[in-house]
């Protein structure tokens, strides 16, 4: 009765999963302009919204030595105005017609969207035409969003405990990949910059043959198209953007560093590995190795170290995917004074687990599960379809049907495909291991 009951609610689970996959296809039209701006459309009229983005393939990892921080900058400099947008008008006009706006930036690209009432579609297109075709870029803007930055800068990083911790990793895991800093940058490599470099940052890569204009939600897709190209085909192509991935060696031998941080109390073992970038299936693979170890109350690491040995007050694992590389970090805060080497030792034993056996069909059906989860609630608001299609396109050689693909890429790795991820990429020789310390740790000089 027992193994009847298993196979019902196995077949059950399969048929209601293959349902939610049909359910969640995402249907699109694409096309470019002259001018390069790639257009994609989503039409779902299930409700009366509209989601407007434009991603912009420019992240930190176009920056130069010395001039760290312009992406991110950027991100808050697009919105000083245009010239038919005053100063500080830009939010207002967002807030007083039932939308929502904000951008984002990462080392690989900068997004900026709205989100209106479908009949506020229009206003959505002429603000993203204005920061493209005519941003107001100007001495007072670039010192009012220089102090802005330098805020966040302290508010989300210099005072935030283990805020420093990304920046303390990637800089020993990159020595010659711009990744190496974080977005936010140098406030010293802002500071430095003159107006003209911003602008000729915003000339070479706030163009539109280097973005992708998606829009999602309850439009007509022909009336789009016209809308689209009365407010975008004005705006100049720039030149092709080139970009030239810099290689890193691999690590051979193990990197041991410590860092300090004045505002924790409690230490940290963090240990880094540099991974294949975000397009590949091993990106993937180590996304569901990171869920294995530490996605929830019920995961390895997690039912070892915090909840039996009680050793950990924290353990974490999760795969920090890119463009070009990725970094897979684990990391763990002790427990009643455990030495962080004993954390270290216990996690590296899990790790061990995973290169040296499968792991069980139990294990890896949940591990599907959790997965495709993710994959239904990430497509569940036109805002998440839009940044998705546009993801799509920028990240994996043009190819928008990704946001289609991508559930048959995670059904598609297998148990042996997790072990052989695990074997090639989590040696112990081939790492970063950081001791994140409180500063009353340092010794005396």
């Amino acid at each position: 009765m027992l193994f009847k009951k298993h196979l019902f609610v196995a077949a059950a689970a399969a048929m209601l999963s293959s349902t939610a996959a049909q359910a969640q296809k995402v249907e699109f039209t694409e096309y470019d302009l002259p001018n390069g701006l790639h257009v994609i459309l989503h039409q779902d009229k299930s409700a009366p919204v509209v989601a407007v983005s434009v991603m912009y393939h420019v992240g930190s990892k176009n920056e130069q030595v010395g001039r760290s921080g312009f992406a991110h900058f950027f991100e808050h400099l697009l919105f000083e105005g245009s010239q038919n947008i005053k100063r500080g008008e830009f939010m207002k006009l967002v807030s007083s017609n039932g939308g929502q706006n904000n951008a984002n930036t990462s080392h690989d690209r900068t997004f900026y969207y709205e989100v209106f009432p479908s009949n506020q579609l229009k206003l959505g297109l002429w603000l993203e035409s204005e920061r493209m075709l005519h941003p107001v870029i100007n001495e007072v803007g670039v010192k009012t969003q220089n102090e802005v930055v330098k805020e966040e800068k302290r508010l989300r990083i210099d005072n935030q405990p283990y805020g420093q911790f990304a920046n303390e990793i990637f800089k020993r895991l990159f020595t010659k990949h711009p990744y190496r800093w974080q977005p936010i940058g140098s406030m010293e490599d802002l500071d430095a910059a003159k107006l003209s470099e911003f602008q000729a940052f915003f000339k070479k890569y706030y163009v539109p043959n280097n973005a992708v204009l998606s829009i999602a939600g309850d439009i007509d897709v022909a009336q789009t198209k016209e809308l689209v190209a009365a407010y975008f085909s004005e705006v100049p192509k720039g030149e092709p953007v080139v970009y030239q991935k810099v290689e890193e060696a691999p690590i051979t031998k193990a990197i041991v560093d410590t860092a300090y941080d004045a505002n924790i109390q409690i230490p940290a073992i963090m240990a880094a590995y540099r991974v294949p970038g975000m397009s590949t299936k091993d990106s993937k693979t180590m996304q569901m190795i990171s869920s294995i170890l530490s996605g929830g109350a019920s995961s390895k690491l997690y039912k070892k170290m915090v909840d039996e040995k009680k050793n950990a007050l924290q353990v974490a694992a999760f795969n920090f995917a890119l463009e070009d590389y990725g970094a897979y970090i684990t990391l763990a805060l002790p427990n009643n004074n455990t030495p962080l080497n004993t954390l270290l030792t216990d996690i590296d034993a899990e790790v061990a687990n995973l290169q040296n056996n499968l792991i069980s069909e139990e294990d890896y059906k949940k591990i599907q599960n959790q997965f495709e989860n993710q994959y239904v609630t990430a497509n569940s608001t036109m805002l998440g379809v839009a940044e998705n299609l546009a993801s799509g396109y920028t990240f994996h050689n043009k190819n928008t049907n990704n946001v289609n693909q991508e559930l048959e890429q995670i059904r598609s790795i297998t148990r042996e495909d997790i072990q052989a991820a695990a074997k090639k990429y989590l040696q112990p020789n081939a790492r970063v291991v950081l001791y994140y310390l409180p500063t009353s740790a340092k010794p005396a000089k």
